[in-house]
């Protein structure tokens, strides 16, 4: 490309093509005044607010440097005496209908910093006589001032172009223009999501966070990594006497500087009431109930106070008793460890380094298995490797998405809007789930399809892809095996067969095969509603198939990529927090990984593969199994069946749980240990992308609480195996050692880059973001087919039980909902358990929306409000699984896929009647 010469102040500088004044001039150190440009390097310039205006030799009237592109011989002044005045004047302009500023919420705006350095600080112009607008303070999370705000359209840009939630926009005409919510709504009766875009966008005041006490951050600053979901957003938190204040987006790689509402509101949990600061022991005699009534406001009823040192080894000594005296492989297999996918990197190498050397066994597991186990079994199986194969931004590379099985606008927001934006920019998406979803609007395709038949669905448009002969031929011979088998099973699976299962007209299905095939570059991205099935694999493996035969994979815009859960699910997984893998997912029941490994951590290892989840609560009800230790898992709330889980952890002889509060599963403990939250230590997280990422410390845990490397490496120390780790950063150097993916990531690279993606094994050079353009890392090097057949739920609706329940996530909660539902902010948004049922359902049941309803399954029943949503299909409901006073998981079914060995969270058979 050539550069565009031109002069800008009397000095000879270049512009790149499409570059404009004002980039140029801020890339040679010049920062001209702005409000409605130069946010950050991904807003559209809109030329609004004329602060940055330039003078241009020859031209009439000045021009907005932000929106006006050099040409070649331009000759440009950015700081002529005609500049200044008209820059004075707009700022003048700009500040006279300010409210006050010795009383304003925002006394610091960014509007007053450029005033303070224009020293443009008063205005000879009058004030417009108008009523000022009533404040807004309907919604939890933001305050709205429009008396200060100068219609810069950020706020616009902010909602509409950059999240895509089409909230706020501009109404009525003249003086009386205003900026508007939906149809002049207030904010909390909008279709507001909260992201807070427009908060962070705006240059006065006039959007603030609610419980904003003053507009100026905490005088700290910390960059970290969002603690919630797998996108890996990059945070800045603002400090004030130890404690956080206010969440803005930093503009890492994963989300431009984007937040949603958790990110960005949700930070208050750290500080609740709630929280563990001293390690707690059972008192004596004090019986674990099947349902404990333990209130962890007042842990004290059930557990005494100690000191570290008594609770660690009181917690050591219980697991090392049991080990020492119990079962075969030393005891070891009368041991069990859940670690997290909410720790760090180092923290999960940690947790699964101590189950095989310490307790002796491969008896470790994490959420994983509860989440995405079918698919890494699917992807190992077809090409593999686990992870994805290319970052969920390349979808603005992609003439065609597909999301199917993810409520992606909820589960990981800020995922969907580089999805949405995609869209807007012209790519075909398609959406195909039961439940319609957030992306459905921005979609060219929605395939509702009946729950459970997903196998039958993708099977019938590959069927169409290979009947009209739209398969990639040239692809299919150079890098995949098994096609022809393939091809002789799809035979049966005509979308006009398939419609009477399905739901989906066959001239759809048709429409979008033809797309996703004919398309020069496509992706496909999936969540849990594909892999929570018996059937997971399954699933998994159609869509693998799918790109497999269009050669959708291994290039920019293409790829498959399953949205990872957890912030750290991907990391946990990768650092071997899996009973058959150690890190790298090399199989512990190969002869020379198994050595390798025994060689490296220099301890006798377990040569058998461990339990997974549901396989460990099995072997304790089956008297195998008799302690445990569990790291920030909750598995009294995410288990399916969770009254058999919780029977389970009570029948424990001994259990240790590190958490940050006496959570549904600390109540069952002999010991507790109070953990750091993720704002509270330092360590890596590895995000959906594969983008390894520092997390920083910004506060101290409170209290006694301790960094869950430092509880970890204590516990290890009583079985004796003599670590030493001063820092994580000394943990993540050992795990290069043994994971050849990282070695070239070094703790001194990530603090200089921020983040880098792997496979990455040279410091100097970056991470690969797409995966698989040459060959797979498989025996043959080519991807495989693996047909599928259709195979029905495990349970059906019948005559008692005539609804199909689902579980999934909330925009506003997380997970168990033990950090969000302490979050001050989430928790106004979403305070109740709720179930959501098609209107048409609730009028059939003569139930009223916002009126109690009961659901009961085979295995439990639980109240709840209910929801009128139209997005749920009749003869469905749809129940979070973060309310403990209404835990979904005590109904869901515990039947697992033979392969991943998930659970079947997504389909069971249920009742729904009035409460």
């Amino acid at each position: 490309m050539t550069a565009i010469m031109f002069s800008l102040d009397g000095e000879e500088v270049s512009a790149k093509p499409g570059e404009s004044i004002f980039d140029v001039a801020k890339r040679q150190g010049k920062n001209l005044p702005h409000m409605c440009s130069g946010l950050n390097d991904h807003y559209r310039a809109d030329g609004n607010c004329r602060l940055c205006v330039v003078e241009i030799e020859g031209e009439r009237v000045l021009a907005a440097s932000c929106i006006r592109t050099p040409s070649k011989g331009m000759k440009v002044s950015t700081g002529s005496e005609r500049v200044t005045r008209a820059r004075n004047t707009v700022m003048e302009l700009l500040i006279t209908d300010q409210p006050e500023r010795s009383t304003s919420r925002a006394p610091n705006a960014r509007l007053w910093q450029v005033a303070d350095k224009m020293s443009v600080t008063t205005s000879r112009f009058p004030a417009r006589s108008r009523t000022a607008p009533v404040s807004d303070v309907s919604h939890p999370a933001i305050a709205v001032n429009l008396d200060a705000c100068i219609h810069c359209t950020n706020c616009v840009r902010a909602c509409r172009e950059v999240q895509a939630n089409d909230v706020i926009g501009f109404a009525f005409r003249g003086a009386e223009t205003k900026v508007v919510f939906d149809f002049d709504d207030t904010l909390g009766a909008s279709t507001c999501v909260a992201c807070g875009e427009c908060v962070q966008a705006c240059p006065t005041g006039a959007l603030l966070p609610a419980d904003a006490k003053t507009d100026t951050p905490g005088p700290d600053k910390v960059d970290s990594v969002c603690p919630y979901c797998g996108v890996g957003c990059q945070i800045t938190y603002h400090v004030e006497d130890n404690e956080i204040v206010q969440v803005t987006g930093k503009d890492g790689p994963a989300n431009q500087a984007r937040l949603c509402v958790k990110g960005r509101f949700g930070f208050d949990y750290i500080s609740h009431a709630q929280r563990l600061t001293k390690p707690l022991i059972r008192k004596d005699g004090m019986a674990k109930d099947l349902a404990p009534e333990i209130d962890p406001a007042n842990p004290l009823t059930h557990f005494r106070e100690a000191s570290w040192e008594e609770a660690l080894e009181v917690a050591a000594g219980g697991l090392k008793a049991i080990r020492d005296t119990d079962g075969g492989n030393g005891g070891g297999d009368a041991l069990a460890g859940f670690g997290s996918a909410k720790g760090s990197n180092e923290e999960a190498y940690l947790f699964q380094k101590l189950v095989r050397t310490g307790f002796r066994t491969n008896n470790v597991d994490h959420c994983t298995r509860l989440c995405h186990a079918s698919s890494v079994a699917a992807l190992m199986e077809t090409i593999g490797s686990g992870a994805v194969s290319a970052p969920f931004s390349e979808a603005a590379n992609a003439d065609v998405i597909i999301v199917i099985g993810s409520n992606t606008a909820s589960n990981h927001p800020v995922a969907a809007s580089f999805i949405k934006n995609a869209a807007e920019d012209g790519a075909h998406l398609v959406v195909i789930d039961p439940r319609r979803n957030g992306l459905a609007r921005h979609a060219s395709d929605v395939l509702q399809f009946r729950a459970g038949t997903d196998v039958a669905l993708l099977n019938s448009i590959m069927h169409v892809i290979v009947t009209e002969g739209l398969y990639n031929i040239d692809y299919i011979k150079r890098m995949t095996e098994g096609f022809e088998e393939m091809k002789a099973h799809l035979r049966n699976f005509s979308p006009v067969v398939m419609e009477a299962i399905t739901g989906i007209p066959a001239e759809t299905v048709k429409r979008v095969a033809r797309a996703y095939a004919n398309a020069e570059r496509a992706m496909i991205f999936w969540g849990m509603g594909v892999s929570q099935h018996i059937h997971g694999t399954d699933n998994a493996r159609c869509l693998i198939s799918l790109a497999l035969m269009c050669g959708q994979i291994g290039r920019a815009g293409t790829g498959l990529h399953p949205l990872r859960g957890q912030n750290n699910v991907q990391g946990a997984s990768d650092v071997g927090l899996i009973p058959m893998l150690y890190p790298d997912y090399r199989d512990v029941t190969d002869p020379k990984v198994h050595a390798s490994f025994e060689a490296y951590w220099g301890k006798e290892l377990d040569t058998k593969a461990g339990l997974t989840v549901v396989e460990i609560t099995e072997a304790i009800h089956a008297g195998t199994i008799r302690g445990m230790y569990i790291m920030g898992e909750n598995p009294a709330m995410s288990d399916p069946d969770a009254s058999h889980a919780r029977a389970a952890l009570a029948k424990l002889d001994h259990l240790v749980v590190q958490d940050l509060f006496l959570t549904e599963t600390a109540a069952y403990a002999d010991v507790v240990l109070p953990a750091a939250a993720a704002a509270e230590k330092d360590g890596t997280f590895t995000n959906t992308d594969r983008r390894v990422q520092i997390g920083r410390q910004a506060v101290d845990p409170p209290g006694d609480a301790r960094q869950d490397w430092w509880i970890i490496q204590e516990i290890a120390n009583r079985f004796y195996l003599e670590w030493d780790y001063g820092h994580p950063s000394d943990v993540f150097e050992e795990m290069r050692g043994c994971m050849p993916s990282i070695r070239g990531i070094s703790w001194e690279r990530l603090e200089y880059e921020g983040a880098v993606t792997y496979p990455c094994d040279d410091e100097t050079k970056p991470g690969k973001a797409v995966l698989f353009g040459d060959r797979f890392p498989t025996a043959s090097g080519r991807g495989k087919f693996v047909p599928a057949d259709i195979i029905a739920p495990d349970e059906q609706p019948d005559g008692n039980y005539p609804f199909v329940l689902t579980t999934g996530r909330l925009l506003e909660h997380w997970h168990t909902g033990a950090m969000t539902r302490r979050a001050s902010v989430l928790d106004s948004l979403e305070p109740e358990a709720i179930a959501h049922l098609a209107p048409s359902d609730l009028r059939m049941l003569q139930i009223a929306a916002g009126g109690p309803v009961k659901v009961a399954t085979r295995r439990g029943e639980i109240n709840l409000i209910a929801r009128a949503d139209p997005w749920v299909p009749a003869g469905t409901v749809f129940i979070p699984f973060c309310f403990s006073e209404a835990a979904a998981n005590l109904l869901t079914n515990p039947a697992l896929d033979p392969f991943g060995k998930i659970p079947e969270f997504k389909y069971c058979a249920a009742r729904v009647e009035p409460g």
